[in-house]
């Protein structure tokens, strides 16, 4: 078990049991009281827990704690389907030739949805969005190798980054976890972000797919500055306030 599937079970089991201890938790995983300390400390900076004596409690919110793909295809459906909806009318608008898709539940959407006319080759890090593509001949597919992350399903890693920085596409569509004023497109987990952080340096246009939802929480690594992506696609629910505060910050942002 890498460290942090390990983490995301701590995490899971500290918010369905409200605390856990340092003893459990390394007898469960077997490994030794200071990793589970070293995890933890993870986790608190990430504000999944809060560190008490001999263990941890549940934080408040556990907004920050990434959920796996099969529990996040299940939320929000009707609005991740507009916003992909939105993208694939972007794609109509001109000839792209390059796409970038990003992991993620609603960049998936727009695979599900996008239709072979409209782009010739498509660059994912998602196992299951090329899984999605490649069987229908909607454009050349190509994956990004690396590790896969079994969390997101995802390949992340030197390798991933490595070959990004040889690409340059005419657009890529991001997923977040997280966006604010302040703290600009965020993720939990560092490859994540390193992988997406490459993604905006390799293309033309960048486009961040996102349910109003997501606005507001900070996640621990920053992917992306506001000055860094050109649109946003969300839905009908982001706040008057919100909306016009990103378009003043110079990101286009499409109600879906």
């Amino acid at each position: 078990m890498y460290a942090e599937e390990r983490q995301q079970a701590i995490a899971v089991q500290a918010g369905e049991r409200g605390r856990v201890s340092v003893a459990d938790l390394a007898r469960r995983f077997d490994v030794t009281p200071e990793t589970i300390r070293r995890d933890l400390d993870v986790l608190e900076l990430a504000g999944a827990i809060e560190r008490v004596h001999g263990g941890a409690v549940a934080a408040k919110s556990l907004r920050l704690v990434e959920a796996a793909v099969p529990a996040r295809e299940t939320t929000r459906i009707v609005e991740k389907t507009r916003i992909a909806h939105a993208a694939l009318a972007l794609l109509a608008t001109r000839h792209y030739h390059s796409v970038i898709l990003d992991a993620g539940t609603t960049t998936g959407r727009l695979a599900d949805v996008l239709s072979a006319d409209l782009v010739k080759t498509v660059v994912t890090n998602s196992v299951t969005i090329a899984a999605t593509l490649a069987p229908r001949g909607v454009a050349e597919v190509q994956l990004l190798g690396g590790r896969v992350r079994g969390l997101t399903e995802a390949t992340v890693g030197s390798t991933t980054v490595d070959t990004l920085a040889t690409i340059r596409a005419d657009i890529v569509f991001l997923g977040t976890n997280g966006f604010t004023l302040g703290h600009g497109f965020s993720t939990p987990d560092h490859a994540e972000a390193g992988v997406k952080r490459a993604m905006v340096k390799a293309a033309a246009k960048v486009v961040v797919l996102a349910d109003s939802e997501k606005f507001g929480s900070e996640l621990l690594v920053r992917f992306a500055n506001l000055n860094e992506v050109h649109m946003l696609i969300t839905d009908n629910q982001l706040s008057v306030e919100a909306r016009d505060a990103l378009q003043t910050a110079g990101i286009e942002v499409v109600i879906a």
